[in-house]
């Protein structure tokens, strides 16, 4: 089944200051894990990067770039959104089924908001998913830690069966691309 990566809004503003997300610089090293192993199996790399027309995330801005240390090569692809939802409103469905994607791995920030809603729309469209469990993050929230938003999306999308194609959450050491 033909695989593509998918790094989810790991942006330079998302991780730094009073609002950065738990571990950016482990998230980020365990990314580059992923993304070595893709590259190295011919498998697609696709960033996504979320952006505002206006402030915070604005295109262009220091802010909306792709995060520091991240490994980035000229042949990965790239997928600009406006939403949680990377398939809404952007070419990345018709970009996967040009490529011949059947199933996607699905790392980035923030899990409960990005990581999630494209986790669901990838299931809803028929693409099982690999969800990436030590390569997503959160900053949390008033209520629960951001090690406490990882846990449990990783148990609560991978226990979705209604989809009918299922989501896997498996560790970067242990996600193996081929055969």
């Amino acid at each position: 089944m033909k695989t593509a990566v998918l790094v989810i809004d790991v942006q330079q503003g998302l991780c730094q200051g009073a609002g950065a997300a738990f571990d950016c610089a482990g998230t980020i090293a365990r990314i580059n894990t992923v993304t070595r192993k893709a590259r190295a199996a011919a498998v697609p790399v696709i960033f996504i990067q979320h952006e505002s027309s206006t402030g915070y995330l604005e295109y262009g801005s220091v802010d909306w770039r792709l995060a520091a240390g991240l490994d980035v090569e000229p042949g990965d692809l790239k997928i600009r959104k406006t939403t949680p939802d990377a398939f809404l409103r952007t070419g990345l469905q018709a970009c996967l089924q040009g490529l011949g994607v059947e199933r996607v791995a699905i790392c980035g920030m923030h899990s409960e908001f990005c990581v999630d809603s494209t986790t669901r729309s990838a299931l809803g469209l028929g693409m099982p998913v690999l969800l990436v469990a030590d390569a997503h993050t959160s900053a949390g929230n008033s209520v629960i830690s951001a090690q406490q938003v990882i846990a449990h999306h990783n148990i609560a999308l991978s226990q979705m069966a209604s989809f009918g194609v299922r989501a896997k959450a498996i560790d970067s050491a242990t996600l193996e691309f081929g055969g």
